[in-house]
C-alpha cells in the first residue's frame, strides 16, 4: 500500500475494536447518542503522518456508523476521532472522507 492510499477493506480484530472503544466516549459526546451495541466489523487504514483508520462499527440492527480514527505516530498519545458517519448499512463500503 502507497502512503496517501486506502488499504483493501480487513475484517475488524481485537485491537481495531479497542481503536473503536477508545473513541466511542466522543463519538456518543458528538451524536449526544449512547450506543449499547458497538461492534466493530471491518476497516481500512490510510497511512499519513500517522494512520487513518476507517472503521465499520455495528450500532443496532442493520444501524452501522463508519468512523475516521487518527493515530499519530506516537500510538501512545492515543487515538482521536477525525470524522464518522452515521444512517449507514452493512453493505455501505467504507471510503475515504
Amino acid at each position: 500500500m502507497m502512503p496517501g492510499g486506502l488499504s483493501e477493506v480487513k475484517p475488524a480484530t481485537q485491537e481495531i475494536q479497542e481503536i473503536a472503544n477508545e473513541v466511542k466516549p466522543q463519538l456518543e459526546e458528538q451524536t449526544n447518542e449512547a450506543y449499547e451495541e458497538f461492534e466493530a466489523v471491518e476497516y481500512k487504514t490510510q497511512v499519513v503522518a500517522g494512520i487513518f483508520y476507517y472503521i465499520k462499527v455495528r450500532v443496532g440492527d442493520n444501524r452501522y456508523i463508519h468512523l475516521k480514527v487518527f493515530s499519530g505516530l506516537q500510538r501512545e498519545k492515543g487515538v482521536s476521532l477525525s470524522g464518522y458517519q452515521t444512517d449507514k448499512s452493512k453493505d455501505d463500503e467504507l471510503t475515504g472522507f
